[in-house]
């Protein structure tokens, strides 16, 4: 989008009035022929200004909705938040479809409200009141795609409240920017970490149970803990139960019945849904999986070799784990090629080795970008077929059961 110079209309209307009195100077000695001209000429320039005007205010339109875009997408909510949420959307309501595509901020675009992500009236933002004695509070980073939303993150606290009648089951999202993304473009309000345990606290919660969907113990697990251990005092006993893939361990040898867990309910389901009867029938076709998690400079990156190291221990030679940050280095998109080249598998699926089925696997996994996996895994001309399954790992009913197995050992662990 060209940059706006918001002094553009007064100087187009400085030069048609600048215009329009030459013109008029020159109209007392010219013919009639020239004063039907100079009458063209008039005509003319007052359609191009109007044009240029009309220009400027799509940009400005554009401009402000962007700007309005821009001012929710932080990662701290303020007394604010809530008016400029709906400020957002309005502006956006009030855009044409030409002001629409020509919204574009430094983290604004037309995607923001245009996308259809799904149907948020599917999802329960679990925030009510009456809570009771005691909460099982399941914190997620978020996603602002509803379709994923619903099936993975409202999956997993469906599973946890089923298997847990006696306790009321209620959402945080730790990501501000995901939850004033959602509140904006549909109306959806959900809890942050300080909003719910607010909440709990009002509502005279006495045991506190946190089971948190993060796949591991990484940097935002440890702002959850820092986030709980502010109000533990204010409970009578509070319990945080483990992530999905638990421990982290020492190296990328120590594995864990977690691990092995995950791995198993993973690459069946990748299997199951490539139809193929198990991954040794995929490996014979030439098949291999690709799992695409997220990566981290946090230490507990190593989690990342650990499940590389269970699937070949549990016999998954075609199944191999990358980060879509390269951390840990082997787990970039370009060494992952190179891996599943040398063992001279054909065929390739990628899969989002994350709870949820959002942005990362939507863009950086199966987007159209020449950077996404799915590109340059077609670059490489050395695959028959790239495919992709777009789906969260919380929609699994056997990854869901995980989630029960570790928020009854937080529970068990809270009653001595």
């Amino acid at each position: 989008m060209r940059r706006i110079n918001w002094k553009k209309p007064a100087a187009v209307a400085a030069a048609l009035a600048l215009s329009t009195a030459l013109l008029a100077g020159c109209g007392s000695t010219a013919a009639s022929s020239d004063s039907m001209a100079e009458s063209t000429t008039v005509s003319e320039s007052e359609s191009t200004a109007e044009e240029a005007e009309e220009g400027d205010a799509d940009e400005v339109a554009a401009k402000n909705c962007a700007d309005l875009i821009d001012a929710i997408y932080v990662q701290e909510r303020t007394d604010d938040t809530d008016a400029q949420c709906e400020a957002a959307k309005a502006a956006w309501d009030a855009l044409t479809d030409t002001q629409k595509e020509m919204v574009e901020g430094e983290n604004a675009d037309p995607e923001y409200f245009g996308r259809d992500t799904g149907d948020a009236s599917k999802d329960d933002p679990r925030n009510e009141d009456e809570i009771g004695e005691n909460e099982l509070l399941v914190v997620s980073f978020g996603t602002s795609f509803n379709g994923s939303r619903a099936a993975d993150i409202k999956g997993i606290e469906d599973a946890l409240q089923a298997a847990n009648p006696d306790w009321s089951v209620r959402r945080a999202f730790t990501a501000q920017i995901i939850i004033n993304h959602v509140q904006a473009r549909d109306g959806e309000k959900i809890d942050n970490m300080e909003q719910a345990l607010d909440r709990a606290v009002a509502n005279g919660v006495k045991n506190l149970v946190v089971q948190p969907t993060h796949l591991m113990h990484g940097a935002e697990y440890d702002e959850m803990c820092e986030a709980i251990d502010e109000y533990k005092d204010k409970f009578e006993s509070v319990s945080i139960a483990e992530p999905l893939l638990g421990e982290v361990g020492a190296d990328a040898t120590v594995i864990n019945e977690d691990k092995e867990a995950v791995a198993t309910a993973i690459t069946t389901e990748a299997v199951k849904t490539a139809g193929y009867e198990d991954a040794a029938a995929a490996a014979a076709d030439g098949t291999a999986f690709v799992f695409m998690g997220h990566g981290t400079s946090h230490t507990a990156k190593v989690s990342y070799s650990q499940m590389q190291t269970t699937m070949e221990t549990l016999g998954y030679d075609n199944v191999f784990i990358g980060t879509v940050e390269g951390e840990p280095e082997d787990t970039a998109c370009e060494a992952v090629i190179e891996k599943v080249k040398e063992a001279g598998y054909t065929k390739v699926v990628l899969r989002p080795l994350m709870v949820v089925a959002g942005d990362h696997a939507n863009n950086d996994m199966a987007g159209a970008d020449e950077d996404s996996w799915l590109s340059q895994f077609n670059a490489a001309g050395c695959f028959d077929s790239v495919d992709t399954q777009i789906a969260g790992l919380g929609e699994i009913a056997d990854i869901q059961q995980i989630y029960v197995n570790h928020t009854k050992a937080a529970m068990d662990a809270l009653n001595g």
